[in-house]
């Protein structure tokens, strides 16, 4: 945490160089500071130096460098300068992170056998808030590769919007027969609910309607690479 005269200087140090290579005078600092002398200069500048905020360079008139920025500051658009970039930077992933929205993760579900739903209603995930839209989200852990060739993959953590109806050819999270769920895509054959892999490997189940319950429709999709 700098002290206000230790901000006050580093800034005025900082404006001065954004528009050239060249430091202020000690004249020009104490001035802008409103010390009587330049020792008080001298001291602020070595607590910035120790700090990690300026760097003294060798054999240069003025030999000064911002190497960062105090917390809070926002530098103009205008400004170039590394530090300045650097805060923008650490800025923008700050509102980015601040946007995120939080949903329960309702534990794992089968992209291949189907097995029982596991409800953890404790543990959360972060997501992009335009990931979602309206309605009620949840995410869920994907368990196997039938779904592979709809680019969804064993460990994938898959995005749901819940719904109980849903269109032909819509990825669903389907309950069956009260007790098992999975992933597929579904479709609707004369009297007939098919739940679909998307894996040649796997078979399509054919399924009287009153089996099958929608509970959710695939909204988005996470991957993370080790």
């Amino acid at each position: 945490m700098l002290t206000r005269k230790q901000k006050d200087l580093l800034l005025f140090i900082h404006e001065r160089m954004s528009t050239g290579d060249v430091a202020p005078s000690f004249e020009e600092m104490k001035e802008a500071l409103g010390l009587k002398s330049k020792s008080g200069i001298h001291r602020l500048i070595g607590a910035l130096v120790e700090r990690g905020y300026l760097e003294r360079l060798p054999n240069r008139a003025r030999a000064l460098q911002v190497r960062k920025l105090p917390d809070g500051y926002r530098p103009s658009n205008d400004d170039s300068s590394k530090p300045a970039v650097q805060v923008r930077n650490t800025n923008a992933l700050h509102a980015a992170v601040a946007a995120m929205a939080s949903i329960p993760l309702h534990g794992r579900i089968a992209a291949g056998t189907p097995i029982e739903a596991i409800r953890d209603e404790v543990s959360t995930v972060e997501v992009p808030p335009g990931m979602i839209g309206n309605g009620e989200h949840y995410a869920l852990e994907v368990d196997g590769d039938s779904m592979i060739k709809a680019g969804i993959n064993d460990g994938d953590t898959v995005i749901i919007k819940k719904a109980e109806t849903a269109e032909n050819g819509a990825i669903v999270v389907a309950l069956v027969d009260g007790e098992e769920v999975t992933l597929k895509r579904f479709r609707r054959s004369g009297s007939k609910v098919i739940l679909e892999p998307e894996n040649d490997a796997y078979e399509p189940r054919v399924l009287e309607p009153n089996r099958v319950r929608i509970q959710g429709k695939l909204a988005g999709l996470m991957r993370t690479y080790h």
